[in-house]
C-alpha cells in the first residue's frame, strides 16, 4: 500500500520521504505535482518544496497526503460500509471490496447473534465510522431510529425459499 510506504520513509529520514513521494506521485500516481496538489487540497508550493526537499513535511500535512492517497487506493478506513448479520451469513461474503458507481468501497462485518447484538454492533459500526449499514429487517426500524447512517436491509427471498425447501423435506 503506497500509504504506509510513504509513512515507512517519512519515518526513515528526509531524503527517503522526498524519493518515495516523489515516486509515488510519478510512477503510482502518474500524476504531476500541480494534479496531486489539485487531488489534495495541499497548496501546490507546499508540494514543490517537499519534493525539492526545500520543505520538512510538518505532521498535518503528512497526515493530509496519507488521507488523500488512503481515498485513492480504497484503503481509507473511513469509508466502509458494515454489514451486520450472523457468522455463518458473513462467511458468504468473499469481497471485502466491491465497486459500486465507479467507486470502490470497503465491507466490515459485525457479528451479531441476538437482536441486541445486532443493535449494539450498529451503534459500534457507526462509531467506527461506517458511511452505510447493511442488516437484517428485524433490526433496522430499531437502528434507523438511534443511527444517522443511511441503512439498507437484507431480504434474503431466496435463500427463504431454499430454508423452507430443506425444511419440507426434513418433514418427510
Amino acid at each position: 500500500m503506497i500509504s504506509e510506504e510513504l509513512v515507512k520513509a517519512a519515518v526513515e529520514s528526509d531524503e527517503a520521504f522526498i524519493k518515495e513521494f516523489t515516486r509515488i506521485i510519478k510512477e503510482e500516481l502518474r500524476m504531476t505535482a500541480a494534479e496531486f496538489s489539485e487531488k489534495s487540497g495541499i497548496p501546490a508550493s507546499t508540494i514543490y518544496k517537499l519534493l525539492s526537499g526545500h520543505r520538512e513535511p510538518n505532521i498535518k500535512t503528512l497526515r493530509q497526503i496519507v488521507s488523500v492517497l488512503r481515498k485513492m487506493e480504497g484503503t481509507d478506513k473511513s469509508d466502509f460500509i458494515a454489514v451486520i448479520a450472523a457468522r455463518p451469513v458473513l462467511d458468504y461474503i468473499t469481497e471485502k471490496k466491491l465497486k459500486v458507481g465507479g467507486r470502490l468501497l470497503r465491507v466490515r462485518e459485525y457479528s451479531a447473534t441476538s437482536i441486541e447484538d445486532a443493535i449494539v454492533a450498529a451503534i459500534r459500526a457507526e462509531r467506527d465510522g461506517a458511511k452505510a449499514l447493511v442488516c437484517a429487517p428485524i433490526v433496522g426500524p430499531t437502528v434507523e431510529k438511534v443511527l444517522r447512517i443511511p441503512i439498507a436491509t437484507i431480504m434474503p427471498k431466496d435463500s427463504l425459499i431454499e430454508a423452507i425447501e430443506l425444511a419440507a423435506k426434513m418433514m418427510k
